[in-house]
C-alpha cells in the first residue's frame, strides 16, 4: 500500500458522504474511523489479483461467493454503529476480515463469526499475522449470535438478511445498536440501524439503499465454543 492509495481513499469516502448525507443523515466520518481505514493494510485482505485494485471504491471477490465491501461502505456501517474505545462487538460475517480489522482499532474487543469454514480459518490465520490480537473468529451460524459472551454494545451483520435474526436482537445491550442490511439476494436492500433504548424497546430507520451477498445458514441452531477457529 502507498500512502496515496489510502488518502485516495479516504478522499472518495468523503465525497460519497457528502453526496449521500441528505440520505443517510450522514455527512462526514469521525477521524477515528477514518484513521483506523487508513491504518488497516485494504491490500492484505483480497486476492492476490486484486491488490492493485484494493483502495477503489468497489467491493472485490474474496472467493466462496463473497466479496470485501466497498471502502465507503465499510467506512458508513462503521460510524453508523458508533463504537466506543470500551465497546465488545459482534460481527456476523467474517469474510476476509477486514472490518474486524477496522473495528479492533476503535474497540475493546470484537467477536466475528463466518460460516463458511475456508473463510473462518483464513481471516482468523490473517488477523493474527497482522496482530489483531482482539478480534476472535469463530465457525459457525450468525443467526443464533454468540450467546457466550452477550450482551454486546453493538452488533454488525455484512451479508443481507430477509428479517432482522431474533437472536441478534436479544443480544443487544440496552443502548446498543445493530446495523444490518435487509433484503432479499437480487431485489432492493435497504441498510437499517436498530437502537435499543434502555427500556430494551427496540427503534429502526432505513439508511440506503445497498447490494449485499446473502446471509446464508438461519438455522438459530446454537454453537459450542468448539467452533472457535484457531490459527494453525
Amino acid at each position: 500500500m502507498s500512502r496515496q492509495d489510502a488518502e485516495d481513499m479516504l478522499r472518495t469516502i468523503a465525497a460519497e458522504c457528502r453526496y449521500t448525507g441528505g440520505i443517510t443523515g450522514v455527512t462526514a466520518i469521525r477521524p477515528q474511523v477514518l484513521e483506523a481505514m487508513e491504518r488497516v493494510p485494504r491490500e492484505q485482505f483480497v486476492p492476490n489479483f486484486y491488490k492493485a485494485m484494493a483502495y477503489n471504491n468497489m467491493p472485490l471477490p474474496i472467493g466462496h461467493g463473497q466479496t470485501i465491501s466497498q471502502p465507503f461502505i465499510v467506512a458508513l456501517m462503521t460510524e453508523l454503529l458508533d463504537p466506543g474505545k470500551d465497546d465488545v462487538i459482534l460481527e456476523v460475517g467474517t469474510g476476509c476480515g477486514y472490518q474486524a480489522a477496522i473495528l479492533a482499532l476503535l474497540v475493546k474487543q470484537v467477536y466475528s463469526i463466518e460460516i463458511v469454514p475456508a473463510l473462518a480459518g483464513v481471516a482468523a490465520e490473517r488477523l493474527r499475522k497482522l496482530d489483531f490480537s482482539n478480534v476472535a473468529v469463530r465457525r459457525g451460524d450468525g443467526y443464533a449470535g454468540w450467546q457466550e459472551h452477550a450482551p454486546f454494545d453493538g452488533i454488525i451483520v455484512t451479508a443481507a438478511a430477509a428479517h432482522v435474526p431474533p437472536a441478534l436482537k436479544e443480544q443487544l445491550k440496552p443502548g446498543g445498536r445493530l446495523v444490518i442490511p435487509i433484503g432479499l439476494p437480487a431485489m432492493t436492500q435497504e441498510l437499517m440501524v436498530l437502537e435499543k433504548d434502555k427500556r430494551g424497546k427496540i427503534s429502526s430507520r432505513d439508511v440506503l439503499s445497498v447490494a449485499f451477498v446473502p446471509l446464508t445458514g438461519g438455522s438459530g441452531m446454537p454453537r459450542t465454543a468448539d467452533d472457535s477457529v484457531e490459527p494453525e
